[in-house]
């Protein structure tokens, strides 16, 4: 783990159940599941087990389980967002997210969306599904999309990824579908936070990069607009703009 993030355990308690991961998520607004090499964000493993060196131990497990339980709950926000990773976002920020990103879509906006050239085909047929059927699990997901064969998984997790990346789509709980591990289940943005979504169409880009970038900073506060532009993909200016307000 990247040792500058001790931060996210200021005035926390040791966190050992559900509702205390939810509490350390909502203080730091966001963060990942498994620390990343130099991505300096908080992690909810180091948050739970004090290692810096990630491991397959009891709290692993732990938290594991709570990437399942808690977005199944609608406790918090849960997807591949940061380097493609596991990562939190708490309920207050994910409008600001949504809106940074201009991703506040509602069920039906698949087509349109994919017009402006945002998401690709395959992506596409992932979110239609989604609006279509209700939350599914992988392998009924990938079935419902013809991507059953191994280069459709390839195309399926790919997409899944875009999905993901835009805050389309969250994780949804687990299921067990086959012997081997649950496998994960997908719901779409609109349908299982439509209050964020909703708020979210209210908040402009520039508002949202700067509530970022001012939570940011309470965790990491000699942070530089390059940094900055660097962890969420920002331009070098809109980083500097966010941090001058």
């Amino acid at each position: 783990m990247n040792r500058s993030s001790g931060c996210e355990l200021s005035g926390l308690r040791l966190i050992r159940t559900p509702s205390d991961a939810v509490r350390f998520i909502d203080h730091v607004g966001f963060c990942v599941l498994i620390p990343l090499k130099n991505v300096p964000l908080p992690s909810l493993y180091f948050a739970v087990s004090r290692r810096r060196d990630a491991r397959w131990d009891k709290y692993a497990q732990l938290i594991w389980k709570w990437k399942d339980e808690l977005p199944k709950k609608r406790r918090t926000f849960y997807a591949k967002y940061f380097k493609s990773r596991g990562s939190f976002l708490s309920l207050k920020l994910l409008p600001h997210f949504l809106a940074m990103h201009g991703t506040a879509m509602e069920s039906h906006e698949a087509e349109a969306f994919y017009k402006t050239g945002r998401i690709s085909h395959d992506a596409l047929e992932l979110w239609q599904a989604l609006a279509d059927y209700g939350a599914l699990a992988t392998r009924e997901l990938r079935h419902a999309c013809k991507l059953g064969t191994p280069a459709g998984n390839k195309r399926f997790k790919k997409a899944m990824l875009e999905l993901q990346g835009l805050l389309l789509v969250t994780h949804s709980g687990a299921e067990q579908e086959t012997a081997a591990w649950a496998s994960n289940r997908f719901d779409l943005v609109a349908r299982a936070f439509p209050q964020q979504v909703a708020e979210a169409r209210r908040i402009s880009p520039e508002a949202a990069r700067t509530a970022i970038a001012v939570k940011y900073r309470t965790l990491h506060p000699s942070t530089s607009p390059v940094q900055i532009a660097r962890l969420f993909g920002w331009s070098k200016a809109q980083a500097a703009s966010a941090l001058a307000l």
